[in-house]
């Protein structure tokens, strides 16, 4: 055969390919053989060593926090569930690995999925410990409300509107009629998406007044959650940091609908907000001016803001409601609290109750408390990275050395609705008086301490956790203290879907009466 012929040349392109395809074969093989064997003492379900079959099926059910569970349940509070990525549902492992000089790293494989734009960040997904902790410094104040006076009367007034919103749902006082079923699952985010645009950027987006999703942001939310989980589940993330296909298949603010217009949208707030002075601007935007987030960095955190200050919160507030309402002995305990507190003169009959009041209530914070302990708000993995010299650790009384570049996460489940070590044998019972006139301080404070990690903890503690909680507690004190609740169908009170952590939930029907 002529060494120029196409039959030559096709023989020969088809030699190398398979070489290169035997080749590649190998290499991938052994590079699995050595995952495995990296982490071979840490137990696992039976395919984790060898795939991420069984991770990706956790994810795309939308029930990933169960399935986390599940595993440090069968395999202890450090398991494998990934050929290299294990999962720990153990709090001082947790804490020590989230601590403000820990040597752990955000892992890119999971914070990078969570980008709005390709390689943006913002100060959830920035990874590298550095430039995080210079960010989260310029950010912290607007944050905090230390440059936000009107903070909490920006918050009073959408917590009137929504009160005023379900008002008109209602029926009345000793009513022998029903209200009109209401979907508490759409109502409570138009709040929680008029208070952090109003502190965020100044302007509240006006879902309350208009009793609707004004801007299109919950819809578009909840598509770019499921793209992303799906995404993430099957392995290619990663095309969206790609020079070509990820601006391709990523939001645009070109578009008509879904994320990229509310992308266009609060880039136009920003843009505009940019060029004036922040003299006399007391909200969150202006006090990262003022602090030195500019440029782009400026457009990526606002709406970063929109997104972890809004679907977080309004999770949290609709746990908590639902658990309520389907509790009677909490129900009542809780209503005779606000009641005493309205007769008392420490919430005012003509305005929202105050933030310093609210948590002089032990019985309405241990509600809260209870509530996103058995159900957390968030249930993301928030992945880390072991250094690259590794790491040993005690947990449970066992050494375990954790080679580095091996990604850890973490089970909200397992730590927090099925800790019995911690919480009792019934911890996975909604029974807020768990919170109450315990005697050990110690175990009271390691309670505390598990509990708060809901926000975060150390360097990653959530920077808007002041605000969300100012949020919780008016909104559940007012809405109690106004109406009464009954569940339109108690045998399925809501629908729910956990996509990259986040909670999606649907359908959560009431009836309303205004109590006397």
């Amino acid at each position: 055969m002529a060494s120029d012929s196409p039959e030559w040349l096709l023989a020969t392109v088809w030699k190398y390919f398979v070489t290169f395809a035997l080749l590649s074969t190998v290499y991938l093989a052994l590079d699995r053989v050595r995952e495995y064997y990296r982490l071979r003492h840490f137990a696992g379900p039976a395919t984790s060593g060898i795939s991420w079959w069984w991770h990706s099926k956790a994810v795309i059910s939308g029930r990933a926090h169960e399935f986390y569970g599940d595993v440090t349940e069968k395999y202890g509070p450090i398991a494998r569930v990934a050929p290299n990525h294990l999962i720990t549902s153990d709090s001082e492992f947790w804490a020590g690995i989230n601590a403000v000089r820990s040597q752990y790293q955000r892992a890119p494989w999971y914070y990078h999925a969570a980008r709005f734009e390709p390689g943006k960040d913002n100060v959830f997904t920035e990874c590298d410990n550095d430039r995080h902790d210079a960010r989260r410094k310029k950010m912290t104040a607007g944050y905090s409300g230390k440059e936000n006076p009107s903070l909490e009367p920006s918050i009073d007034e959408h917590v009137k509107e929504l009160v005023d919103l379900v008002r008109k749902y209602a029926a009345p006082a000793a009513s022998t009629k029903p209200s009109t079923p209401m979907d508490l699952a759409k109502k409570i985010p138009y709040f929680t998406l008029d208070v952090i645009s109003h502190v965020g950027l100044g302007e509240p987006f006006g879902d309350l007044l208009a009793d609707k999703d004004q801007k299109g942001y919950l819809q578009a939310s909840e598509e770019g959650l499921k793209i992303g989980n799906t995404a993430f589940a099957m392995g290619i993330g990663w095309l969206r940091n790609t020079p070509i296909i990820g601006p391709a298949i990523s939001p645009s603010e070109k578009d008509e609908t879904g994320y990229g217009r509310l992308m266009a949208e609060a880039r136009k707030i920003v843009d505009a907000r940019r060029s004036r002075s922040t003299e006399g601007k007391s909200d969150m935007l202006a006090s990262f001016i003022r602090n030195g987030v500019s440029g782009d960095d400026l457009f990526q955190e606002a709406f970063e803001q929109i997104l972890a200050g809004s679907d977080t919160t309004a999770a949290a507030i609709r746990v908590i409601l639902l658990y309520i309402i389907t509790h009677p002995r909490v129900y009542k305990n809780l209503q005779a609290e606000i009641d005493d507190a309205v007769k008392s003169g420490a919430a005012p009959t003509s305005s929202i109750v105050p933030d310093a009041e609210c948590r002089k209530l032990p019985y309405l914070g241990a509600v809260i408390r209870e509530g996103m302990r058995v159900y957390p708000p968030v249930v993301n993995l928030f992945s880390r990275v072991t250094p690259p010299s590794g790491d040993v650790v005690t947990i449970s009384g066992t050494e375990h050395h954790i080679p580095g570049g091996t990604l850890i996460g973490y089970s909200a489940w397992s730590m927090h609705r099925n800790n019995t070590a911690l919480y009792g044998s019934d911890a996975s019972s909604f029974r807020p008086e768990r919170w109450l006139g315990v005697s050990d301080a110690e175990h009271l404070a390691k309670m505390i301490k598990t509990n708060d990690m809901i926000f975060g903890y150390g360097r990653w503690v959530c920077l808007g956790r002041n605000v969300a909680l100012i949020e919780i507690h008016k909104c559940v004190f007012e809405l109690f203290r106004v109406f009464d609740f009954a569940l339109k169908d108690p045998v399925v009170p809501w629908k729910t879907f956990n996509s990259l952590g986040l909670w999606e939930i649907k359908d959560m029907w009431v009836h309303v009466t205004v109590r006397e």
